[in-house]
């Protein structure tokens, strides 16, 4: 544990095939045990460790889902009871099953394999119709999020960001996939709506492009896929 520094830059850059899910997650389960056992150590908790807190409390968020906007409107209320003021929003689950329920009709052979086809068009037109629908009900005292989980071609992307901007989401996550990260200039350049990025991100040179462009307002990283705490610490040293 006095080498945890050291540890964690020999594990990255020892193996050929590195930069991947799988290995950044091995290495974090190591990464986050030294730091627990440091801090055991020292008896003191790890963010003392790192600096110490710097807020006395942290905003929280849960899913709100449902097959109609009435459905997923309902459950936001119920969260608003239980306290929650941030919701992240979907119908029909991520990307919408329900949602694309109607392109069933439109693909050929879509009924040999059993599946949905997740039809894009109806996806983006019932997302709008969700957020627009949630907001005039419930007014802007909730903070509202929404996961596109990169499932839209690029410039679809582009089009359902504006549209949501008078609704004014806390963040919209994950509107492209990293190898279309070039693409939140072209969004930053026409809209004002938050964008949230990071789930499928394992190196730091797919996210630091994006900070250092101001092209993202929210890093979304699991600490589990980027390496452990040692690389979410320098992450968080590198937005400020």
């Amino acid at each position: 544990v006095s080498r945890i520094e050291d540890i964690w830059q020999l594990s990255m850059v020892n193996g050929y095939w590195r930069n991947g899910p799988v290995l950044n997650n091995a290495i974090s389960g190591i990464d986050m045990a030294l730091w627990d056992i440091k801090g055991k150590v020292a008896g003191m908790p790890v963010y003392d460790l790192l600096g110490g807190q710097s807020r006395a409390a942290a905003a929280t968020y849960t899913h709100a889902n449902g097959s109609t906007p009435e459905e997923v409107c309902d459950q936001v209320r119920q969260f608003l009871d239980d306290g929650y003021r941030y919701v992240r929003i979907q119908m029909g689950g991520y990307g919408g099953a329900a949602l694309a329920s109607a392109g069933r009709r439109a693909v050929s052979g879509s009924e040999s394999f059993g599946g949905v086809p997740f039809d894009r068009g109806e996806y983006i037109r019932g997302t709008q119709t969700l957020v627009e629908y949630v907001r005039s009900q419930l007014g802007d005292e909730v903070e509202l999020l929404h996961d596109v989980h990169e499932r839209l071609h690029p410039i679809q992307a582009v089009e359902l960001a504006k549209s949501l901007e008078p609704y004014h989401l806390f963040f919209l996550e994950d509107l492209f996939a990293p190898e279309d990260i070039e693409w939140f200039a072209q969004v930053r350049g026409q809209t004002t709506v938050s964008l949230a990025m990071g789930e499928l991100f394992n190196n730091p040179k797919e996210w630091q492009p994006l900070v250092e462009g101001r092209l993202i307002d929210f890093l979304r990283m699991h600490i589990s896929q980027m390496g452990g705490i040692t690389p979410a610490r320098n992450a968080a040293i590198f937005g400020n």
